[in-house]
């Protein structure tokens, strides 16, 4: 494929000569998921193509997110499975969970992903660069120092395409004494586990750092503005989350925000609206990510945004400016790892391969990783009846590794059914193994699947899975909202 190079200004033509300027057909900034997947693809198809990071190799998902939430989450599954193994005859001793041995591990484990990141891109023939990125103009980037590279020299590069993938970065609130306060990225180092956490914000951080502290024997309160928590999923998988937080050590204050944080001098005292106070060694902000674009110097390249956001579609990242992108947590669209690798596949194949490749951004599964998990595909039922007269077949059950040990907490599923054409709108699960069983459905709804064809697909017994294709008896029906 023949492509085209940007047309230099008598600036950039001097520098090149002088040896101070690379020329590329696509400049990425940041080494995140999405954009590690668009400079990957685009290489292998051929284009001469740069990527430049400023912390972490592998971004957010990697180093402070996805990937050592989970290897934590699964450390208080074991404590769990620990207190429960009596109950199937194993004698097991009281045990104590070590911190600094979770957190060394973790970071081990991290360190190998990060040198796998570079790998590949190497591999590709991408050409890396270390620092700080921003723009000079729309086809111009500098890269100087950061804090992967204190000690970087100033660098000038010129791209025809230049794709925006930065990522996000947490939220903190603006109270008095914030500044006390711990954020996501420093819960995965903290020194120890703190006997007594204060988690602020019921979204996917808030509930996940709550069941992972709980689950290794911290005093939780968990706080949040709404009377249930995970705003924006199905209003019935929220009831039932709202009732296992308590079963699994976590003490709920909904509809309550937070005044102040007071330091004291055994810990911090979080006050509340209303007059209560939470003591508390540790208060978690998990109140939100913002698009991390404040160092992008995106003026300079006249990138509009919106509310904070680059207003770009998944399947198109086009910005204001030609030849400029966003994919990402950047976007005002999807935030989820998985949407950002499609989004920056999509692109690259689009720009210098054969374009064509689509996913089904409106069917992305998601999982809330807490010690009973919620998972979820399609529409919820409040979503399906703004357009839809819906059937609601659920089934609400102790799952079988729960019965000897008597450990409380139901798994509860659903599926959300159009009522004329009898497509599955929307499957949603809370309970062991549900992100690995949506995650199967999530192919069956993006194929608009039917009721007939879950109740003709026999079950695999004995498993929880199955009762997905066992609902037989509507729990209810629900026309489409008026207007």
């Amino acid at each position: 494929m023949s492509l085209k190079r940007p047309l230099p200004s008598a600036e950039v033509s001097k520098a090149r000569k002088a040896g101070m300027m690379q020329d590329f057909d696509l400049f990425v900034i940041g080494a995140g998921s999405g954009g590690v997947r668009c400079a990957r693809i685009a290489a292998q198809n051929g284009a001469r193509v740069a990527i430049a990071e400023r912390r972490h190799w592998g971004g957010t998902c990697v180093n402070l997110g996805c990937v050592p939430k989970k290897l934590m989450v699964y450390a208080a599954e074991y404590g769990r499975e620990i207190a429960d193994a009596p109950s199937y005859g194993w004698d097991v001793k009281p045990v104590a969970h070590d911190w600094s041995t979770l957190i060394s591990a973790k970071d081990r484990e991290i360190e190998r992903l990060n040198r796998i990141y570079v790998s590949m891109l190497e591999k590709a023939g991408v050409t890396l660069f270390t620092g700080d990125a921003s723009f000079v103009d729309a086809h111009t980037v500098e890269i100087g120092p950061s804090e992967l590279a204190p000690d970087a020299s100033v660098q000038r590069v010129r791209a025809k395409n230049i794709v925006i993938a930065t990522g996000s970065t947490p939220t903190r609130l603006n109270i008095p004494g914030a500044e006390h306060a711990i954020v996501s990225d420093d819960a995965f180092h903290l020194a120890d586990r703190p006997e007594r956490v204060a988690v602020i914000g019921s979204g996917y951080i808030g509930i996940e750092f709550a069941g992972i502290f709980a689950g290794l024997g911290s005093k939780v309160d968990l706080v949040f503005r709404q009377q249930l928590p995970l705003r924006g999923f199905d209003h019935e998988m929220r009831a039932h989350l709202s009732e296992l937080l308590p079963l699994n050590g976590i003490k709920a204050h909904p509809g309550r925000s937070p005044e102040r944080i007071e330091k004291v001098a055994d810990g911090y005292r979080l006050h509340l609206e209303g007059g209560d106070v939470i003591e508390t060694d540790c208060v978690f902000m998990a109140t939100g990510r913002h698009p991390n674009l404040a160092p992008l110097k995106l003026g300079n390249a006249g990138v509009a945004t919106w509310d904070g956001r680059i207003p770009a579609k998944p399947d198109d990242a086009t910005t204001n400016v030609a030849g400029i992108y966003a994919i990402g947590d950047v976007t005002d669209t999807y935030n989820l790892t998985p949407t950002a690798i499609a989004e920056g596949h999509i692109l690259a194949e689009r720009l210098f391969g054969e374009p064509g490749r689509e996913w089904s951004f409106a069917t992305t599964p998601k999982a809330v990783f807490f010690s009973q998990p919620l998972a979820t595909v399609g529409l919820s039922e409040e979503e399906a009846v703004q357009s839809h007269d819906v059937d609601i077949y659920t089934s609400s059950f102790t799952p079988m590794r729960q019965t000897l040990s008597g450990r409380k907490g139901k798994t509860l599923m659903k599926l959300v059914v159009d009522a004329k054409s009898k497509i599955v709108l929307g499957a949603h699960m809370i309970g062991p193994d549900a992100p690995e069983i949506i995650q199967g459905l999530a192919i069956a709804i993006t194929a608009k699947l039917t009721k007939r064809d879950f109740d003709r697909t026999i079950g695999l017994h004995p498993t929880s899975a199955e009762e997905f294709v066992t609902m037989r008896s509507l729990t209810r029906h629900v026309p489409r909202k008026a207007g």
